[in-house]
């Protein structure tokens, strides 16, 4: 409960400063792609409000982020399924000798009453 209500506490005021950041930037500005300015452009130049630009990038930047950190962590995952592979080969294996041992306790059992 503590950890949602700090959240929320920090939250709260990161989006109210989020809306305020979109308010005070929505002059547009020329976005191009072509860094050359050949005469005729490659791809055309865009108009959009300056906090769509900052927007668009921090969002890029979170994907790109997240990416980044799953394929950092693709070893830990590979492990961990070699892990609970192996773990479940092992299970297997106890509940066969258990099985075997319960036939073999049961054949002793049988070869005594004869």
């Amino acid at each position: 409960m503590k950890k949602r209500l700090v959240a929320w506490l920090i939250l709260i005021p990161l989006c109210i400063l989020l809306v305020l950041f979109t308010l005070a930037n929505r002059q547009t500005v020329l976005v191009q792609f072509d860094p050359f300015v050949s005469s005729p452009a490659i791809l055309p130049a865009l108009e959009v409000p300056m906090f769509v630009v900052i927007y668009f990038m921090l969002i890029l930047g979170v994907i790109l982020g997240g990416l980044a950190t799953w394929f950092a962590q693709s070893g830990q995952r590979r492990q961990k399924r070699q892990w609970r592979n192996k773990a479940k080969q092992l299970q297997n294996q106890q509940e066969l000798q258990k099985q075997s041992s319960e036939q073999n306790s049961q054949l002793n059992q049988q070869q005594a009453i004869l």
